[in-house]
């Protein structure tokens, strides 16, 4: 897990890992120091045959109540980019969050890679 702290209060792109440590079709977590200075979980996903090619949602699964999501499997429903959560087995959308099954969301971020590093809009 990389942990990064933040400086600032207010957003910037933030490099949390190098393209090397993404694992292709499958999910990485990274603990992120956010502006009150408390540790929160961010799972990554590499998926290289869909549009975005890399994802960014909260580890957290609001129905297990455990940081879980990026152990979960990943996989498209309609087109959409999923994340299966381990615990339970409801699929949420790595574009915008919402539970397919269920009326829960999770944590959405803005992603992208500059010079082979994984930066998180945070």
């Amino acid at each position: 897990m990389t942990n990064l702290t933040t400086e600032k209060a207010e957003k910037s792109w933030r490099t949390i890992c190098e393209t090397t440590d993404l694992v292709k079709d499958s999910g990485i977590s990274a603990l992120i120091a956010n502006s009150a200075g408390e540790d929160e979980q961010v799972a990554i996903f590499h998926i290289p045959n869909s549009e975005e090619k890399i994802y960014a949602v909260g580890n957290y699964d609001p129905i297990g109540q455990a940081n879980v999501l990026y152990r979960g499997l990943v996989g498209c429903i309609n087109d959409e980019p999923v994340v299966s959560s381990p615990l339970y087995k409801q699929h949420y959308s790595l574009k915008t969050g919402r539970c397919l099954q269920e009326e829960q969301t999770i944590a959405v971020y803005d992603i992208r890679i500059e010079n082979e590093q994984v930066q998180l809009f945070y």
